[in-house]
């Protein structure tokens, strides 16, 4: 029936929260660390330990930088023997408050992080939605700031910390290979947080930017739960929002911020299962518009911006316009709770002056990522059932060009020897 992945925000969402619920499934942390090493920034050391968050076991995902790193990991390293740290003391930050004063970390410009993820091992689609998510995130920070976008001060976009929590979790959600993503309503927090603008009301601005069109909420402890790059990372996988989903679970995973509140579990939670479900129809939304009068160099970051903003598809047609001039049709397919959110996005990113929307229903094929060991190396194979019968198999292309590189072979013959994998393999 499909792969499906909740993410329960009840406690807010963070970056490092986000990665230590991924280890927390399963995910390997020496894969992880790989994937970052790719990066041409260095990134210091990673760790990840077991802690309690008012009585829940979780993972807790930590940045160390190089520098730090050595009397760090000592503190790790007796945590994990058994000592304790203050809960309330000099170095209790938590990831929520990245943003303050206090921390140092090495900044990096959004051009320097986009030649970085291009030279990574992301697979292409991952280094697409990398880029897609620091860019949303940088131009938040510009739009509420008032200052170009490469003029923008990038002490959330390139904080060491959140380039490693972004780039992690987009490598980490790969890894996971959900067909479908669905978050609940976002716990903000409230009161107020101290960054290096000052003290600001909670969400701060680049949060609540990141959250438009999101449903949101403030229980709890009074103070910032969700943080921007927590925001970026739900809206930029969770493809629609509301109650848990019918599912089997198959697996819960925790990841912990650094407080430990007394009686709220500081936890984000991620579940992983089969749907049970039966096939049905799915509500979308289709939004258009028509354009003859844009640069045609915008259209590309438009896409990218979209998909950011959770599109589920979005295309281009070529048309003829009044005045017999040529345009072009622009079409984006999304869940209806984005539809104000992404018009939005062509109201200010384009020259159009309307937009049209209407709902449709769509029927898709189960889906599911099998990975096949073949003579050029393991291949993952997108396959489409339905009722449980395969009616599509698919080498990941990504995986095809790698291995053709790698062997010296065209992308074709990979291709055909990677289905004749597919064809021969044990059933």
């Amino acid at each position: 029936m499909g792969k499906t992945l909740y993410i329960d925000c009840f406690s807010g969402a963070a970056g490092d929260m986000f990665l230590g619920a991924l280890l927390d499934l399963g995910l390997p942390l020496e894969a992880l660390r790989e994937a970052l090493g790719s990066l041409a920034i260095e990134h210091g050391t990673l760790t990840a330990d077991r802690v309690l968050r008012a009585g829940i076991s979780a993972t807790k995902f930590h940045v160390i930088e190089p520098a730090a790193a050595e009397p760090a990991v000592t503190a790790v390293r007796q945590r994990q023997r058994g000592g304790h740290a203050h809960a309330h003391g000099a170095h209790d930050h938590h990831h929520h408050d990245r943003q303050s004063p206090e921390h140092t970390h090495g900044h990096h410009s959004l051009a320097e992080i986009e030649r970085a993820i291009e030279r990574s091992a992301l697979s292409g689609e991952g280094r697409e939605r990398a880029v897609s998510l620091f860019r949303r995130l940088a131009e938040a920070e510009a739009s509420i700031h008032q200052v170009p976008l490469d003029r923008v001060h990038l002490h959330e976009v390139g904080a060491l910390d959140s380039i490693i929590d972004i780039v992690g979790s987009v490598f980490g959600m790969e890894w996971l290979g959900a067909d479908r993503v669905v978050a609940s309503p976002v716990n903000v927090g409230s009161g107020t947080v101290r960054c290096e603008h000052g003290v600001l009301p909670v969400p701060a601005p680049a949060t609540a930017r990141l959250l438009e069109g999101v449903p949101v909420y403030a229980r709890g402890v009074a103070t910032e739960l969700t943080t921007p790059t927590g925001a970026l990372l739900v809206t930029g996988f969770a493809q629609g929002y509301g109650q848990l989903p019918e599912m089997r679970v198959e697996k819960i995973g925790y990841g912990a911020g650094d407080k430990d509140f007394v009686d709220y579990p500081n936890v984000l939670r991620l579940m992983i299962g089969e749907s049970t479900a039966a096939p049905a129809l799915e509500t979308i939304v289709a939004i258009e518009c028509e354009i003859d009068d844009m640069n045609p160099q915008l259209f590309g970051p438009l896409m990218e911006r979209l998909h950011a903003a959770g599109a589920l598809d979005v295309f281009y047609a070529a048309v003829q316009m009044k005045k017999n001039r040529p345009g072009t049709l622009v079409t984006i397919i999304a869940p209806p709770d984005r539809r104000e959110a992404l018009a939005g996005i062509l109201f200010s990113e384009t020259t159009t002056i309307g937009v049209r929307h209407r709902e449709m229903q769509r029927e898709r094929l189960e889906r599911e990522v099998v990975t096949i060991d073949t003579p050029v190396g393991p291949i993952r194979f997108k396959v489409a059932l339905r009722d449980g019968r395969v009616m599509n198999v698919s080498p990941e292309f990504d995986d095809c060009v790698k291995a053709a590189a790698d062997r010296r072979l065209s992308i074709k013959e990979v291709q055909a020897r990677a289905m004749k994998a597919w064809m021969d393999r044990p059933r």
